[in-house]
């Protein structure tokens, strides 16, 4: 399903007129207006085994939640492995979407109405019509993504309630679980937390030393570094000494590490490359290197970033 609209994702679909009309055991002949946008709706469980006889009520809530059908059988093993992954990942959505499971061998109306050729076999109902999905056992990231695209096309059709098992609140859909980070950067988040910043620049750097492309280490070793130099200094002091030896090296980068620190991004780049004008040519290494690490932790896509380096190119050359 990609097709946001749902016109476009029934055409060719199947009729389930007739199922539509039977009457449910102890219904009445009328129907429920559907649950006004976004509210909450009644269901005994989030997972419901659906039969030809209980199918009309399914069809009925649909236009209020959407329905994910999950049309299986006991001798289908892909229905084994796919059933679990839906039931988890509706699970997961706190109540978006309700799973109704058809067991084709003892529903044949059913099955013949979706015209199951073969199993597992996903369909999803959206205000009373049918939306197909997928067929097979399929990835649970797929399902997940094609779960995404269902609540967007829901959304477009005013299907927004939530279903919430009896006697219970309404979930909160679940966030995923974090991976959990690699030792070497758990290492340096405690020590960045405890504010041992040296501890997390040598962490950050074995990092870089077991993998030279770990790209997130590179970045917290940027930030831990300038974290640790600024560390203690007093802002007024460091102003005056620098005021005071406007080309001493030490003194222009430790404000200008404070001034990137506290957000004045471009008075630190306009303080380096000013010094980096004024000083003899071998007096500038530690000037640009301290450039190009600054650059770094603002990121390319600054403008500030690229106005900067072609100042610098410029007194390069």
């Amino acid at each position: 399903m990609s097709d946001p609209s749902l016109g476009a994702a029934v055409r060719g679909a199947v009729d389930l007129s007739s199922l539509r009309n039977r009457p449910a055991p102890g219904a009445s002949g009328d129907s429920a207006a559907p649950a006004p946008e976004g509210a909450a709706v009644a269901v005994p469980s989030l997972v419901l085994d659906v039969t030809d006889d209980t199918f009309p009520q399914v069809l009925e809530l649909s236009r209020s939640v959407p329905i994910v059908v999950d049309l299986w059988a006991e001798w289908c093993g892909p229905c084994k492995q796919l059933s679990p992954v839906l039931e988890r990942v509706v699970a997961e959505l706190g109540g978006r979407l309700v799973l109704a499971k058809v067991d084709v061998d003892a529903n044949p109306q059913l099955s013949q109405a979706f015209r199951a050729q073969s199993i597992p076999m996903v369909v999803a109902l959206v205000a009373g019509q049918p939306v197909p999905l997928f067929t097979g056992a399929v990835p649970e990231q797929q399902v997940r993504d094609v779960f995404a695209q269902l609540l967007q096309v829901a959304a477009q059709n005013g299907v927004t309630g939530t279903a919430v098992v009896d006697g219970q609140a309404p979930a909160a859909p679940s966030e995923p679980e974090e991976a959990p980070l690699p030792p070497l950067h758990a290492e340096a988040y405690d020590a960045i937390e405890a504010g041992d910043y040296a501890r997390a620049v040598i962490a950050y750097e074995k990092a870089l030393a077991e993998n030279p492309r770990d790209e997130e280490a590179r970045a917290g070793l940027g930030q831990v570094r300038l974290l640790d130099r600024v560390q203690g200094l007093d802002l007024q002091e460091a102003r005056a000494a620098a005021a005071a030896a406007p080309t001493d090296v030490p003194a222009q980068l430790a404000v200008a590490d404070l001034d990137l620190a506290g957000g004045h991004v471009d008075d630190a780049f306009g303080r380096l490359l000013d010094l980096f004008a004024q000083l003899p040519a071998d007096d500038c290494g530690p000037v640009r290197e301290r450039l190009l690490e600054l650059f770094a932790l603002v990121g390319d896509a600054d403008p500030r970033v690229a106005s900067a380096r072609a100042r610098l190119a410029s007194l390069l050359f």
